[in-house]
């Protein structure tokens, strides 16, 4: 993966990152570089299931694969905020 796959990788991580933490309810106290991340494996992790379904590839918007990376993006958001916000109420 060159530079360009790299780049254009954490934009699209942010972007549904983003979407999941806007479609997340409640607060999350996550970072944003966590935030891309869960983004990044949203976006990767949905592509695939959107292949398995046989729904990647679509004339025009792939709505389905995108409702796909959100969905997923919005569990990672979930999982990880839970997780760091137990982390912390341990801590103190």
């Amino acid at each position: 993966m060159g530079i360009g796959g790299i780049i254009s990788a954490i934009v699209v991580g942010l972007i549904i990152g983003a979407l999941g933490r806007l479609f997340a309810p409640g607060r999350q106290r996550i970072s944003i570089l966590v935030t891309i991340i869960i983004g990044i494996l949203a976006a990767l992790l949905g592509t695939w299931i959107a292949s398995l379904i046989g729904v990647e590839q679509t004339s025009g918007i792939d709505w389905i694969e995108l409702l796909l990376q959100i969905g997923l993006a919005v569990i990672g958001v979930l999982i990880a905020a839970r997780l760091m916000g137990s982390r912390r109420r341990t801590v103190l």
